[in-house]
């Protein structure tokens, strides 16, 4: 079975009926029993080369399989089956075909041997996730799908102009680590750092994820940032960049989150500082952080998704998406399950021990200190303040709790039921998330580079509780200056967004400025034309005389003699042509 069925074919195939079948039951099923099928497979594959065919003079393999690609289709396998149950209430056809195509190009990402085959999935990955950002049905979420496509776009150019160098100039097909960082080098690693989400080409990602509907976010938070993860450790494993681009992203993506106060758009730039992690232990370059990274990118697939779930459960039930708007309103007495899950997802981003995300983030920041980059190590810890101070307290006490406002105390805020599938996905998922963290052996034992680490030591734990204990009683302290408030908080997305209003006004002026070149254009021609009838029409044109007063050309019709006046000038003209004809 494993050199027949393509992972990704699955699930493209499956888009293709889902778009056709109309009876919900038999949708119903195939959400869940393909997901469970592509499991089976991904599982049941044995490192090799398998789905290699030949296209002109080139070699394409479509199932690269070894450990670093297996352990990321472990991950995906789970949390296509986890998102298409947490998306079961979703009634949209065309929803649930873009989350097809876009998981089934994320596995052919990871299992393309060759530039063409990745090119192949990687731009089908930014189209189909494109369609999943427009499914949020809102004049918001077509704009933000726009310029998420355009950024893309560029990206994937970026990419295949590097590709295409390679491949010009004879070199290998096949995808393997570059190691001098020349103009195709950089080109690649740009387009890799778009979809990475790299400040200051990260706007994309605040801009569109919270735009999504709530079951598309949970989607979208596993599949594209993961992916370029995966690339960097197989092309750019221990570039310098990557390690202060890591670095980074970790403090940047939680310095907008704590400031922020819409729930996905916090979580989204979490995204961004978690994906830090991974990128700066790809840059580190050695065993250990490598592993660190691969492990922590499993841990936020699902811990990530887990959080996406719970707010989205929450603006499922209330139709309210920012913090402010749901302060007081007593959420913990009316939906106090999603909270509980919630904070699963919170203490394992935070890295807290007994969940999943202190048993991967550890292993990336221990790497930096055993490496001696006391500023990367300084740079990775305070992320970690940040991450407990915005997703562990800040947003539940907010969302959950909270003073009431006079404003709120007047509104009356209807709570709606929450779907039992969204319930399901994320007690599976929290489940998960506290296995891995309580057993870590299970994650460790399919990590690929051949390193061992004990999260579990005296030092790490101490640590992490004192990091979070001073956390808890500064947030205690100051959580009144710490509430959310009603502004937007400006990124770097500013730019491309004046930038493209600037670029519209100009082709709007260009535009106009081609109209009246054209009218003018036009006036002329028909001046010249009339002319050409009879010059004598030259008279009524100026006089501005209608149509029916222009006259065609008549050889029969009497014409004046030369005038006085023009018979000097004739007269004039013809002496001087004389007198210079002498010299």
């Amino acid at each position: 079975m494993a050199e027949f069925l393509n992972p990704a074919f699955i699930l493209i195939i499956s888009a293709i009926l889902v778009a056709f079948i109309e009876n919900r039951v038999i949708r119903d099923l195939i959400l869940i029993l393909v997901p469970i099928l592509v499991l089976l497979q991904v599982f049941s594959l044995r490192e090799g080369e398998y789905w290699v065919i030949r296209v002109l003079d080139y070699e394409l393999t479509m199932g690269k399989v070894d450990k670093l690609s297996l352990i990321f289709s472990y991950v995906f396998a789970i949390i296509t089956f986890l998102s298409n149950v947490y998306a079961l209430h979703v009634e949209e056809r065309g929803h649930h075909v873009a989350t097809f195509l876009y998981s089934g190009a994320a596995f052919g990402v990871i299992f393309a041997g060759d530039w063409i085959t990745l090119i192949a999935f990687w731009e089908l990955m930014a189209i189909a996730s494109t369609f999943v950002i427009l499914y949020g049905k809102k004049e918001s979420s077509i704009n933000a799908g726009f310029r998420y496509l355009i950024v893309h776009l560029i990206g994937g150019a970026a990419l295949l102009a590097g590709a295409l160098m390679i491949l010009s100039g004879f070199g290998p097909v096949k995808i393997t680590k570059l190691q001098e960082m020349n103009l195709s080098s950089f080109l690649i690693l740009s387009g890799f750092l778009v979809n990475a989400a790299c400040p200051p080409l990260h706007a994309w990602l605040p801009d569109a994820y919270p735009e999504a509907n709530p079951a598309g976010s949970v989607f979208l938070s596993a599949y594209t940032t993961k992916s370029a993860v995966y690339i960097l450790l197989r092309v750019f494993p221990g570039n310098e960049i990557l390690v202060w681009a890591g670095a980074v992203m970790a403090v940047y993506g939680v310095f907008y989150a704590v400031m922020e106060n819409n729930l996905r758009r916090l979580l989204s730039y979490h995204i961004v500082s978690q994906v830090g992690y991974m990128v700066c232990g790809a840059g580190l370059g050695t065993f250990m952080s490598m592993n660190g990274s691969v492990a922590h990118a499993f841990c936020h697939i699902l811990y990530k998704a887990l959080l996406f779930m719970a707010v989205g459960a929450v603006i499922f039930a209330t139709g309210k998406e920012k913090i402010s708007d749901l302060t007081g309103e007593g959420l913990y007495r009316k939906i106090p399950l999603t909270f509980y899950l919630y904070m699963v997802g919170a203490f394992s981003i935070s890295g807290v021990p007994l969940f999943n995300g202190f048993v991967s983030k550890t292993i990336i920041v221990y790497s930096s200190g055993e490496l001696h980059r006391a500023v990367i190590n300084t740079l990775l810890h305070l992320a970690s303040v940040g991450t407990f101070l915005s997703v562990a307290l800040k947003l539940p006490y907010g969302t959950w709790f909270g003073k009431k406002s006079m404003e709120a105390k007047k509104r009356d805020l209807k709570i709606r039921r929450v779907p039992l599938n969204m319930y399901v996905s994320m007690a599976i998922n929290s489940a998960l998330c506290v296995f891995i963290g309580v057993y870590p052996e299970i994650l460790y034992k399919y990590l690929p580079y051949d390193a061992t680490f004990n999260p579990y030591t005296l030092y790490n734990v101490a640590t992490a509780l004192q990091l979070f204990l001073f956390v808890f009683i500064a947030f205690n302290i100051f959580k009144v200056k710490l509430s959310p408030e009603k502004k937007i908080s400006l990124d770097t997305d500013w730019f491309y967004r004046k930038l493209g209003s600037l670029f519209l006004i100009l082709c709007l002026k260009g535009y106009r400025m081609r109209i009246k070149v054209q009218s003018l254009c036009k006036t002329l021609l028909r001046g010249i034309f009339i002319f050409s009838l009879n010059p004598v029409n030259l008279k009524n044109l100026f006089l501005k005389k209608s149509k029916s007063q222009i006259m065609s050309y008549d050889p029969d019709f009497y014409r004046y003699p030369i005038g006085i006046g023009v018979g000097i000038f004739l007269l004039i003209y013809s002496l001087i042509i004389i007198f210079l004809s002498r010299f």
